[in-house]
């Protein structure tokens, strides 16, 4: 998500205009929508205000990158609708054996 999307968000659930979010910010309302349509990228630290002023907060999180799942979504990009509802048919199936092993250990 762009910062553009995040400042529009973070606005429409403060339920503000963009008005009341540039006094907020002590900015002019042609900033906001600046921000808002992506012709200017707010800085990082700007951002974090905004959303703040918002009454909403943004947080970061840093992970490994995992791309361990691309090649099932490029398996399945391949079948058709109907052949991937057969699979996931076919794999709830044999799920079924599992499912209800764990039922009964949760039972006991």
């Amino acid at each position: 998500m762009l910062s553009a999307d995040l400042i529009r968000e973070a606005r429409l659930r403060a339920g503000l205009t963009q008005a009341e979010l540039g006094r907020r910010l002590n900015r002019a309302q042609s900033a906001i929508a600046r921000w808002e349509s992506g012709r200017v990228e707010p800085s990082l630290e700007t951002l974090r205000a905004v959303i703040r002023a918002c009454g909403l907060e943004l947080s970061f999180s840093i992970y490994n990158y995992d791309d361990s799942y691309v090649p099932f979504i490029e398996r399945n990009l391949e079948l058709s609708p109907a052949e991937r509802v057969r699979h996931m048919t076919d794999v709830a199936e044999e799920m079924q054996p599992l499912r209800a092993a764990v039922a009964r250990a949760r039972g006991a």
